[in-house]
């Protein structure tokens, strides 16, 4: 019998013991190959949710299931070689000299070979489009070029899991459609899961499933159709909502006639295209 990849089981967390929960009872599952997008705004409890997917924190109650087994201080280590994170800031992660030894550096901790290692460094960095910069110091790249090397860093590692902490924030628009495109491309390759945590709803309008983070608890859960159709909601929770349902709403503020279902950009185009905006 197949097991979710992940599996949170009623887990709590308190960053200290007064303070209010910064997780309250959370169960969630998520399956093999799966792009899940974590939303909420800031003090959600979307990054604690994460950090305890990957062992950082270790929650007040409950237990975490990687592929059917339970996350302990003895497999701690075991686990986290299965699940690379990209965390908002890439320069919380740059420990070498270049670029080339950046993305090298996990591959030695773990003992790859140099002959491997040089393949997938090369590799990584082709993936997202890094290959010009390989002798270059990381502090000497743009923000979005360091995004970048980071993001390389872990593919590099070819883990099972990648979660990304807001790791587009510091992308223009260009580049953030340019580096999804390129996780996407490794997802549907490598059938790698994805956990998305974004502020940018756009992005997550890419995953699977949207998971909603409110003080602590998960409030909804379901496809990008099903959870930004109800834009209200997330508006009231003080949430952004796709640029095609703005565009939707803002029309039929002038009492223009709009389809009901979900429209990502390419089907509002479509149907702009064909419509003509006839009331």
């Amino acid at each position: 019998m197949s097991h979710p990849q992940i599996e949170l089981k009623e887990i709590t967390f308190n960053y200290h013991e007064d303070d209010k929960k910064a997780l309250d009872n959370v169960s969630l599952s998520i399956n093999p190959g799966e792009w899940v997008a974590l939303i909420g705004h800031n003090g959600s409890g979307k990054s604690t949710l994460a950090k305890t997917i990957n062992g950082l924190i270790r929650p007040t109650a409950g237990e975490i299931l990687i592929n059917g087994e339970k996350l302990t201080e003895e497999n701690l280590w075991d686990m986290r070689k299965m699940i690379g994170m990209v965390f908002q800031n890439p320069d919380n992660q740059f420990v070498g000299s270049t670029v080339e030894d950046d993305v090298a550096f996990g591959l030695e901790n773990q003992g790859i070979p140099r002959e491997e290692m040089l393949v997938r460094v090369k590799d990584a960095l082709e993936r997202v489009r890094m290959s010009e910069f390989t002798l270059r110091e990381p502090s000497m790249l743009s923000g979005g070029q360091k995004q970048r090397v980071a993001i390389a860093g872990v593919v590099a590692l070819r883990p099972d899991v990648i979660i990304l902490d807001e790791a587009t924030s510091m992308l223009d628009p260009e580049g953030r459609a340019e580096v999804i495109q390129t996780i996407k491309k490794i997802k549907d390759e490598s059938n790698l899961t994805v956990i998305s945590i974004t502020h940018d709803i756009d992005e997550a309008a890419f995953a699977n499933r949207v998971l909603v983070m409110n003080s602590g608890q998960l409030v909804a859960q379901g496809t990008p159709e099903e959870i930004f159709s109800g834009n209200r909601e997330l508006v009231e929770q003080g949430l952004d909502i796709p640029f095609p349902e703005k565009l939707k709403a803002a029309l039929e503020d002038r009492e223009i006639e709009v389809p009901q279902e979900y429209l990502t950009e390419e089907r509002l185009v479509e149907w702009l295209w064909t419509s003509g905006l006839k009331k």
